[in-house]
């Protein structure tokens, strides 16, 4: 197992987020997410385990690192929304399978098993349940998977620099539509159960 920068007691911890499963665990119940109140962030995975805190590009930067420890590529994917904040997810394939790992503070935009055969099938199963507070759906688009080695030159895993690089990089990435203009032009409103469903667990 590689370092990458990483200090001793950092190796450790990231040592022991040995599968997938694992490390959607630790983001889950030992990461607080991060609502940004006391401003803007993008930790580097470094940043992130000293300070405990994540919103979804800082969870999705610090899986594909853990991954990327453990012999995955680093990979990433942007999926894009109207009327919303976009969704990052690190994405890795088992057995010819693509599954995801992310932070978010809706229970249904997190873990994928492994099971999807294309990145637009991985993407499609978060469509119901990606919604804004007024409870419509708002998934539109998705990104081809990034390889965060491009950002290696900046030390992405352990700077104490924000990663703003990154998220302006995911701008310029082609997306692929997920509706067509017709029926994109419909709102689509979530069920209130689905709804109050996904809200378990979240930070208010």
């Amino acid at each position: 197992m590689k370092n990458h920068g990483f200090g001793i007691e950092e190796s450790r911890e990231l040592k022991r987020l040995s599968s997938p499963e694992k490390i959607q665990y630790f983001l889950d119940y030992e990461i607080a997410y991060n609502k940004e109140e006391d401003g803007e962030t993008c930790r580097s995975p470094r940043r992130m385990l000293r300070d405990r805190l994540a919103h979804c590009a800082e969870g999705a930067y610090f899986a594909a690192a853990a991954l990327r420890v453990h012999g995955h590529e680093p990979l990433i994917i942007d999926l894009e929304a109207v009327r919303d904040d976009d969704h990052i997810l690190a994405v890795f394939k088992l057995h010819g399978r693509w599954g995801a790992i992310a932070k978010s503070n809706y229970s249904g935009l997190r873990f994928r098993e492994p099971v999807y055969r294309t990145i637009r099938e991985l993407a499609m199963s978060y469509f119901a349940h990606y919604y804004n507070p007024k409870g419509e759906l708002t998934l539109r688009a998705f990104s081809r998977p990034v390889n965060l080695r491009r950002f290696d030159q900046i030390d992405w895993m352990t700077t104490e620099e924000d990663l703003w690089e990154i998220g302006e990089y995911l701008c310029t990435v082609p997306h692929t539509k997920i509706l067509s203009p017709e029926m994109a032009r419909k709102r689509r409103m979530l069920d209130r159960r689905l709804y109050e469903a996904g809200m378990v667990g979240a930070v208010k």
